[in-house]
């Protein structure tokens, strides 16, 4: 059978969140019902929380299910190639009414030892910065395991890491080991491999409604971490109307597409592409049907779709794997 190939959208998975709030819902329509979502999981293929299909003839349908029944048409002949049918990459809206913990994400060889994982390369898009906004992102200067661990029981971690002031349109790489917090005031566009995999280091002793504090993972942190001084934050240019790139890794290549009209796209079915609506709307034209997208939507379109035309104005990310 040749399926009908178009672009497709998820219902969101919505994650309570200690550090959650209302702003998914205010910024990004999201349909959240708590006022402590963090998350909106947008495509996923983590075990428990596989999307599903929000529009068109595979409605309902799961992403695991479209993959099965056609991995080249929806991901592409090389990413099959290379990551079967399996969908490498997981996509998220966050918003963090409070600092999240402070963490640090192991690489392939250590997740795929300790828990069949992919490591957890990631990125982050702010999209909205409150004043002071701030995020934490691996150590001052160069550190080891016994300094971290003396800082930690004193809990004078804080001290040791980096601190930077952010503002929407930032954008931060985390290689896997690179010890991290969003701050509090952030609503981020978060793209990464396909894993939940998360050491958490510090919570800032915080209790949930029951008092109880959420576990920590000092010991299984201690040979992930990234002990050097790294740089995490990507400038890039802003053409309009063009595939500006921010991000190119073994994982996945993340360009910024500030719309501003009419562009015609063109793709070579080796993988899939998604574009997350960062700001603004815009159209999608395709085999004579026209879709539209607005701020926080995010759109999966399958490798088999060659070539479309993207009309409005908005800012977009653009991922894929090449």
């Amino acid at each position: 059978m040749n399926p009908k190939i178009y672009p497709l959208q998820f219902e969101p998975i919505l994650k309570e969140r200690i550090w959650g709030g209302e702003k998914l819902k205010t910024l990004l329509n999201k349909p959240i019902t708590s006022t402590i979502t963090g998350e909106s999981w947008e495509l996923s293929t983590v075990e428990d929380d596989v999307s599903v299909v929000a529009n068109g003839e595979w409605k309902g349908k799961s992403l695991t299910a479209i993959i099965n029944g056609f991995p080249d048409e929806i991901v592409g002949t090389e990413v099959h190639a290379r990551f079967g049918k399996q969908f490498p990459l997981l996509f998220k809206y966050l918003d963090a009414r409070e600092d999240l913990s402070i963490q640090v994400h192991p690489n392939d060889e250590l997740a795929k030892r300790r828990h069949n994982s992919f490591g957890k390369t990631e990125m982050w898009y702010i999209m909205q910065a409150d004043d002071n906004a701030r995020i934490i992102v691996g150590f001052k200067e160069k550190s080891n395991a016994d300094e971290y661990l003396e800082n930690l029981k004193n809990k004078t971690l804080l001290s040791i890491l980096d601190t930077v002031k952010v503002k929407s349109g930032d954008v931060f790489f985390l290689e896997t080991g690179t010890v991290h917090a969003i701050g509090a005031g952030l609503v981020v566009a978060e793209i990464q491999q396909t894993s939940d995999i998360t050491y958490r280091l510090y919570d800032f002793d915080r209790v949930d409604a029951n008092g109880n504090t959420r576990e920590l993972h000092v010991d299984l942190a201690l040979d992930a971490i990234n002990y050097n001084k790294v740089e995490t934050k990507k400038e890039y240019t802003k053409n309009i109307n063009d595939s500006n790139e921010i991000v190119d890794c073994p994982y996945f290549t993340t360009n910024f597409i500030p719309l501003d009209g009419e562009i015609s796209v063109s793709k070579s079915g080796k993988t899939f592409t998604v574009y997350m609506c960062t700001e603004g709307s815009f159209e999608l034209e395709y085999n004579n049907s026209k879709l539209q997208y607005k701020k926080g939507d995010t759109v999966l379109i399958p490798a088999a779709m060659n070539a479309f035309i993207l009309n409005g104005k908005a800012s977009i990310l653009e991922i894929y794997i090449s």
